[in-house]
């Protein structure tokens, strides 16, 4: 088979290097890919979100399967374009992949269906939501309806910070039209837990549980970014909160969104916050998450092509898949300065040393590969994975492993995974 991965960061790679352990698979392109994803397959300089380019391009070499990896390209129709010229496509339609693209319809969605999350306001007038934070408890959370890049989230602790994120997204444009709408909504207080499922709109198979860093400095300081670390399983993600999330959240989502003529076929991300309450949904996301994604996949046994190809198919059911019973933990190194202003093109040393070691496993997010050598290309550059038979030898497998890659202002977080 030929495939086609869209996508050019961390996730694509993780997603690249699974694909190709698959005997299906004959030829792997990238678009656009990335420094570390150029030693395992071609890339291409198309965008993400060129959908007119990716599906001529698929068609003009005879791709056999498109993997729609990123939010954007989802959110925006790609899969159905490639679907319409009969070209295979894993991912969500436009109809389905709105769960993530709009934060107004998922929540909408979630309280016609009594799916447990936050209680929320919708605001597309300035001066309404101002009113409204004026006699609200604090803190609040602010959301821009629209995509982010994983930042249109801002906890606001008193009025002051409310309105400065209301302006933010409404005035200042921040977000650009993601944040010509907004939610308000309590905040929750628990631990956080990622669960991607594998989904054909029928069948639900939850993938092992994870827990996302998203803060850019330890102990969960700083800006939010598009996520510093990712580990799993999580320990506080027990056999009975799952009974309970697959009866209650799953499956109701799945059967909701078919009733809503939104079959979703692909990965469905729940985002959730286990409350003293009971679990609540924070967010869905229509795909892959990234950093989880550089943690989970070296935990999975079955051909990730044949789970895709089931997907497509509606015919999941008909898949066992199976997880390595282990630990993993992945942290992001990254430019100084992300998620604000940094600087690129810095060479990175160390790579060949780390991929010495068994159960240890690079994934490049910004990185470009010139003449043998890489050099940092964004502010997220790479991923540093471990595979063990718990999570205290996974934390002390990566962090001294990390010593030995090297480039100018690089800046991880040392607590992903420490304290849970």
């Amino acid at each position: 088979m030929n495939i086609l991965v869209v996508g050019g960061g961390g996730r694509e790679h993780a997603l690249v290097w699974k694909i190709s352990k698959s005997p299906k698979v004959s030829k792997i392109y990238c678009a656009p890919g990335n420094g570390g994803i150029s030693d395992l397959a071609e890339c291409i300089d198309i965008k993400a979100t060129d959908i007119n380019g990716i599906v001529d391009f698929a068609e003009e070499k005879e791709i056999d399967l498109v993997v729609v990896a990123p939010d954007d390209p989802l959110a925006m129709g790609m899969v159905d374009e490639l679907t319409k010229r009969g070209i295979r496509a894993f991912g969500p339609n436009k109809r389905a992949a709105i769960i993530e693209g709009s934060k107004v319809f998922s929540k909408n969605f979630m309280k016609k269906y009594n799916i447990p999350t936050a209680d929320f306001q919708v605001f597309d007038n300035r001066e309404d939501a101002i009113y409204f934070l004026k006699h609200c408890n604090y803190p609040v959370v602010i959301k821009a309806d629209g995509l982010a890049l994983g930042k249109g989230v801002i906890i606001a602790n008193d009025l002051t910070e409310a309105k400065k994120a209301v302006d933010d997204c409404m005035i200042n444009k921040t977000f650009g039209k993601s944040g010509e709408r907004i939610v308000i909504e309590e905040f929750l207080e628990g631990p956080e837990v990622s669960i991607l499922c594998f989904t054909d709109g029928t069948t639900i198979v939850p993938m092992p549980s994870a827990q996302d860093h998203k803060r850019v400095y330890d102990g969960d300081r700083g800006p939010n970014t598009g996520g510093m670390g990712a580990f799993s399983p999580s320990i506080y993600y027990t056999e009975e909160i799952e009974k309970f999330c697959i009866k209650n959240i799953f499956i109701p989502t799945i059967e909701a969104m078919k009733k809503e003529d939104r079959l979703f076929k692909g990965v469905l991300y729940f985002g959730l916050m286990l409350t003293d309450n009971g679990p609540k949904v924070l967010e869905y996301n229509a795909r892959f998450g990234d950093p989880e994604t550089q943690a989970l996949l070296p935990l999975l046994e079955t051909d990730i092509v044949e789970i895709f190809e089931a997907i497509i198919d509606e015919r999941l059911h008909e898949i066992d898949v199976v997880w390595q019973d282990k630990s993993a933990l992945c942290v992001i190194l990254a430019s100084g300065g992300y998620p604000k202003k940094y600087e690129k093109g810095y060479e990175i040393k160390g790579i060949e040393d780390i991929l010495k070691h068994e159960n240890i496993f690079i994934f490049h997010s910004g990185t470009k590969k010139k003449n043998g050598k890489y050099y940092t290309a964004g502010g997220r550059v790479l991923g540093i994975t471990a595979v063990g038979d718990n999570l205290e030898s996974v934390y002390k497998t990566v962090y001294s492993h990390i010593e030995k890659i090297k480039f100018k202002d690089m800046h991880y977080r040392k607590d992903i995974g420490k304290k849970v």
